[in-house]
């Protein structure tokens, strides 16, 4: 039983900073991961901005600085993009390596951080309930 305690210790360390990242970048960039059509929308890349080729220039004018924010809006946006993915990779590993329980258990977990923190529940996208659902749609379960 330690040996459990243990990694689901390890693996809700890991979801929570992936979590904590993934609510600052969706705060930043004003996307509602607690809605699906939101979350959607976003995997599919239609809010993602196109990087531009920046050249860099000895004195920045207007023009400069309007692409650089427009590149490191993209960049966040792409960044948010992977971290769900990576998060949901994780927990789909984690679940077909250690089982269901061990799954929900970090996944709880790594949630209460986030309360902990003053985030509010949902604020990171897929819970543990939505996990569960779409693990029974898929017919994991």
């Amino acid at each position: 039983m330690q040996n459990n305690d243990e990694l689901i210790q390890r693996l809700s360390a890991s979801m929570q900073a992936l979590n904590v990242r993934i609510v600052r970048l969706a705060s930043a960039l004003h996307v509602a991961l607690d809605d699906p059509s939101a979350v959607a929308g976003l995997m599919s890349g239609r809010r993602s901005h196109p990087l531009v080729n920046e050249r860099r220039r000895a004195k920045p004018d207007l023009v400069a600085l309007n692409i650089s924010a427009d590149r490191r809006q993209a960049h966040r946006y792409e960044e948010l993009r992977g971290l769900l993915g990576l998060r949901y990779h994780l927990e789909t590993t984690c679940r077909n390596d250690t089982g269901l329980a061990v799954t929900c258990s970090a996944i709880t977990l790594a949630e209460e951080h986030l309360i902990r923190q003053s985030f509010n529940p949902g604020t990171e996208g897929l819970g543990l309930d939505d996990f569960l659902m779409s693990h029974q749609i898929l017919g994991l379960l």
